[in-house]
């Protein structure tokens, strides 16, 4: 039973609006599976063995982003709604679809933007469940085992200190609540203030997690030991650097440590592929630390991963919307010269876009990396397996561009059936051993090993460059579905190289590994995020704005304002909330 949240009045505790999304589908154990019927149920009820396991996969129901009425997307764990406000990606669609994604996309971020709202709603109330995990488990005197009880408390802790992770991310200054001062009455209000820093508590809620998770385990989508690690890294690689960019060596240290270990000592292996990352059959894979688990097929709405699943191509199979397109920016990124990025002259000129039209193939002949046609979709190369890519594929060719994401759908052999809910099935890597070679690499250059971070970088170019990962060349039947792929002959001049020689600067060597990162990780919702910890979000942005409105005629006037844009307001919804006897506890960022 998956379970959205629950509400106490009286003396009962109502649990409501049932199976909002199976997190876990493939490899699972009967138990963990089970659906309970809805209903209303006392205490007593639900402070059992059974009562307190149902509790918890509530809170793992919260991880992809369910638990509000309406949108799911609003609050979807892949972050692409607030990551159109990086250089990567365009709401895409057309001008008069969700304007509030637009102000967003265009930098005007206000407190009552329904997306910035629910981003908050949906964290909190996953935050909330956890803590009514802990709180029932500890009415539950008898039926669990002392190694259950600690599991369970280390998995209700990772998952809380994950959703205030991904608050943190957005806002300057969110709130940690804890066990002991929820609200059960009232899930998505705080009633303490936010005026105290948060990354110690959330190192605090990994650190338990690390203490007792098991190395493995039995049910996929459960984290491990390894997954813990892998996210306390991650928070101290997002304190590595403060607003100004000035690094924190302290904290980039002790990241390094955790994130030599997992290298070293974990069980994970880099896929042969770049592309198995995003495949639904390569799910759950030797590079996965942790996925968030989505149904292949089911009839049920929220089964698959919906959220996403809206930012699909408009043309059949998917049909309407068309949300979230690649910029120009980022396409140009990927070109490659003597097989090596170009740092600094990626976006002198533009890839194109224009097809032959005989052929159906791109007219690009400049040198590409490979990873640009597994990121993004473009005219003339097939896309993801289910047909030649062109202009059909976009909504309105003249607002957001002909370039648009795909490494969350599904590729044709697991397209679901179910309709809507079943628009995207693949799994969501949100921690992938690629993530921490890149972050021990950013850990390296400012630690002052400039080789082994060359080397950490090249074992992911190495792997990119594997040509049995190249999208092949396609051409066109004669019916717009219909396609044969030239076997053995690569969809464009990819060539992708090491680097071979030694990096003795510091700033080139920065500059290489963010661009990898950016490379590796496009479109799959970190690029605003790395900006903005790594200090230089209003240099690049701005400097994205300046050529991409070139092209995107809405982005003119635009500008990101450093020191406030780098974060999004607290929704003034929140703060009214929040109020006791008419004051409010929480505090709006002062920047806005």
């Amino acid at each position: 039973m998956l379970i959205k949240y629950i509400m106490k009045k009286r003396n009962w505790i109502y649990i409501s609006s049932l199976i909002t999304a199976l997190l876990f589908v493939v490899a699972c154990s009967d138990e963990f599976l089970d659906r309970q019927p809805e209903g209303q149920f006392s205490e007593a009820d639900v402070a059992t063995p059974d009562g307190v396991e149902n509790l918890l996969i509530g809170t793992y129901n919260m991880v992809p982003g369910g638990g509000l009425e309406g949108q799911t997307w609003h609050n979807d764990i892949h972050s692409w709604v607030f990551n159109i406000a990086s250089d990567d990606a365009l709401k895409g669609t057309d001008a008069g679809d969700q304007p509030e994604q637009s102000f967003i996309e265009a930098y005007d971020f206000q407190s009552f933007n329904v997306h910035i709202r629910d981003k908050w709603r949906g964290l909190y109330k996953g935050v909330a469940n956890a803590n009514i995990t802990l709180t029932t488990l500890a009415s539950v005197e008898e039926g669990i085992s002392e190694e259950r009880r600690a599991q369970i408390i280390a998995e209700a802790r990772f998952l809380r200190g994950l959703f205030h992770f991904e608050a943190r991310k957005m806002w300057r200054s969110p709130v940690y609540v804890d066990d002991t001062n929820f609200q059960l009455n009232d899930l998505e209000s705080t009633k303490i203030p936010n005026d105290r820093e948060i990354w110690p508590l959330i190192e605090a809620d990994f650190e338990a997690a690390v203490a007792t998770l098991p190395t493995t385990q039995s049910d996929v989508g459960r984290p491990t030991k390894w997954a813990a690690k892998a996210f306390l890294a991650k928070a101290k690689m997002y304190q590595g650097w403060d607003e100004a960019g000035n690094a924190n060596t302290t904290k980039l240290g002790e990241a390094k440590v955790i994130l030599d270990d997992i290298i070293d000592n974990g069980p994970f292996i880099l896929m042969d592929k770049f592309e198995d990352n995003f495949k639904v059959g390569t799910r759950n894979n030797t590079e996965s630390i942790f996925e968030v688990q989505y149904a292949i097929s089911s009839a049920a709405d929220g089964a698959s991963n919906r959220g996403i699943g809206l930012a699909h191509p408009y043309t059949d199979p998917w049909g309407c919307c068309g949300f979230y397109q690649a910029s120009q920016n980022l396409v140009n990124a990927y070109k490659t010269e003597n097989g090596l990025p170009m740092l600094d002259t990626f976006n002198d000129s533009n890839v194109p876009f224009e097809t032959d039209e005989t052929t159906t193939l791109s007219t690009y002949t400049g040198t590409l990396d490979p990873r640009l046609d597994h990121s993004v979709g473009r005219p003339g190369i097939l896309y993801k397996g289910f047909k030649i890519y062109q202009t059909d594929f976009v909504r309105d060719l003249t607002y957001a561009g002909p370039f648009f994401s795909m490494k969350h759908v599904a590729e044709p052999e697991a397209f679901g059936q179910g309709g809507w809910g079943n628009l995207s099935a693949n799994n969501y890597r949100i921690m992938r051993l690629d993530m921490i070679y890149l972050w021990l690499a950013e850990a390296e250059v400012e630690l002052g090993d400039l080789e082994r971070a060359r080397e950490l970088v090249n074992e992911i170019r190495s792997r990119a460059a594997n040509p049995a990962g190249f999208v092949p060349r396609a051409t066109q039947g004669a019916e717009r579905n219909d396609f044969t792929i030239v076997e053995g002959t690569p969809a464009a001049n990819y060539e992708i190289a090491t680097y071979d020689d030694a990096w003795t600067d510091p700033a080139v060597a920065r500059k290489a590994v963010r661009f990898e990162t950016r490379l590796e990780f496009a479109l799959e919702g970190h690029r605003l995020f790395d900006l903005q910890r790594w200090g230089i979000a209003a240099e690049t942005l701005n400097a994205y704005i300046a050529s991409e409105s070139q092209l995107r005629s809405y982005l003119q006037g635009r500008s990101f304002v450093e020191g406030k844009n780098e974060f999004f307001p607290i929704p003034i919804e929140a703060i009214d909330r929040s109020a006791i006897d008419g004051q409010p506890t929480l505090t709006q960022d002062p920047a806005y």
